[in-house]
């Protein structure tokens, strides 16, 4: 059996003036893909082989330039072209809310000329983030289609395995299977659907009751993604039936799920504490414990902003007598980073922190003591106590003001810090002693908030806006809830 991966993901936020280019990605090819996502034994347990074509992954971002996309689309191209009369089947993880300039979905592009090649009937199975977007061609295009369930998603890796062994069960027991899909009038952000909290954990609870049925292979709720306003923007589920004559069965409980999840439309919420900027300060300051860990939602660089705001910063600075010890993980300022990799650990030197490309990321002038240099690094894992593979992504500089109790670290690439790894590779010895750690997040991720006595997510200004109802949609389809009443 012989089954072609590959990989391609990109979140793209329209809002930021950035674009994703090539040199945004982390690109493995060859025997390297299947290690990078751990798929090695699966692969083994089922006597596949792995027949390589590209893995492209970058952090969130903005639009991305065509001449990038097709690079990597043509390498997944190329392999298919010269494997097309030997692949048993193709397992793809397309991320779902791509955005490419001239040509709208990227995930839906690949898939498109991915079936150009090797005909309608050929095994395709997509794993994908829930926080994509779908429309009725593109699921229908595959036979199998399973997102992550957990959000943060703790269970990515275990997805990637999941989907891989469904698909080399369908080689073996070949079936004319179609997913069964239903679009829904709901529009929501990533921090109203975490899967700790009601009404997602009664959502997943259903959908892992379908999955028990010998009926259903699978079961997927798409939250969708509203970082880029586009026709398929909005929440759909997804049931994958077990065989050809499961597919009526598979259409019914599809309807089920669409049902369930329409029916709790209005309990969906923030979870944990939220609060407005100003408001949000004056909880982190008057907590008794540490740390405190408080979000700068407007500037998430979990769902593609740039992560180089000043303005939580510039709050923190006006603080009369500030008594508390802060750290800010991360700033992006890839010249001050530049100037910074030049000086010796200890130096005490003035620098200007901001790129003062709006009110926003306003620079400030400093004083500071370089205290270390590192390195920006991703991690695979999400979940608590998993380092997974760490990988460099960037540098950055540790700085200690001189006049006020604050630490900085400084980065020249965007990645949000969720993992304690990540600290540590930036010269961090250990973020849980200070009394406040200010992120560039929406929803506060699991190691966090296992260490944090405390946490709020302030309800910041930026290129991720938390209040759905404000945010100026054009495409999407209407009527939508929450931005229209729909009782």
């Amino acid at each position: 059996m012989k089954i072609l991966i590959g990989f391609f993901a990109t979140e793209v936020n329209e809002h930021i003036p950035c674009m994703t280019d090539l040199s945004s990605y982390d690109l493995v090819f060859g025997e390297s893909i299947a290690e990078r996502m751990q798929l090695g034994d699966v692969l083994k347990q089922e006597g596949a082989e792995m027949i390589p074509s590209v893995y492209a992954k970058s952090s969130p971002n903005g639009i991305i330039e065509t001449a990038a996309f097709e690079t990597i689309e043509n390498s997944l191209l190329r392999a298919v072209r010269s494997h097309r009369h030997e692949i048993d089947g193709i397992y793809l993880h397309l991320h779902g809310a791509s955005y490419v300039e001239g040509i709208g979905s990227g995930d839906f592009h690949i898939l498109k000329e991915v079936r150009k090649l090797v005909g309608p009937y050929l095994p395709i199975a997509v794993s994908c983030d829930p926080h994509g977007n779908l429309n009725e061609d593109y699921v229908r295009s595959m036979q199998i289609l399973r997102s992550y369930r957990e959000s943060p998603h703790t269970d990515m890796i275990a997805t990637w395995q999941k989907t891989l062994r469904m698909l080399c069960e369908l080689v073996r027991q070949r079936q004319g299977i179609r997913p069964a899909y239903r679009k829904l009038p709901l529009i929501l952000g990533g921090e109203q659907s975490v899967s700790a909290d009601e009404p997602v954990r009664s959502i997943n609870a259903y959908m892992d009751q379908l999955e028990q049925d010998p009926r259903i292979m699978s079961a997927s709720w798409h939250v969708g993604y509203l970082r880029h306003d586009c026709p398929e923007a909005g929440c759909g589920v997804v049931v994958v039936p077990q065989t050809e004559a499961d597919q009526a069965y598979a259409d019914q409980m599809c309807a089920q799920l669409a049902d369930f999840v329409w029916q709790r439309r209005r309990e969906f919420h923030y979870t944990g504490i939220t609060a407005e900027p100003e408001a949000a300060l004056k909880m982190a300051l008057d907590f008794a414990g540490k740390p405190f860990v408080l979000t700068d939602s407007g500037d998430n660089t979990t769902s593609g902003a740039t992560g180089w705001n000043t303005f939580v910063l510039r709050q923190f600075l006006a603080v009369d007598k500030l008594d508390k010890r802060v750290l800010f993980a991360a700033i992006v300022d890839p010249v001050c980073v530049q100037f910074l990799l030049q000086q010796k650990p200890g130096a005490q030197i003035p620098i200007r922190l901001g790129m003062n490309v709006d009110a926003l990321s306003q620079a400030v002038e400093l004083n500071v003591e370089l205290i270390a240099k590192g390195e920006v690094v991703r991690t695979l894992s999400f979940a608590p106590g998993e380092e997974g593979l760490a990988c460099k992504a960037g540098d950055c500089v540790l700085v200690r003001l001189t006049e006020h109790p604050i630490d900085i670290i400084i980065a020249n690439h965007k990645l949000s810090y969720f993992k304690t790894v990540q600290y540590e590779h930036a010269g961090v010895e250990d973020w849980t002693q200070y009394d406040i750690v200010v992120v560039k997040q929406g929803y506060i991720f699991p190691e966090l908030k296992a260490a944090a006595q405390g946490y709020v997510m302030s309800l910041t200004d930026g290129a991720t806006p938390q209040d759905t109802k404000h945010i100026p949609f054009k495409l999407v389809r209407r009527p939508m809830f929450p931005l229209d009443d729909m009782d």
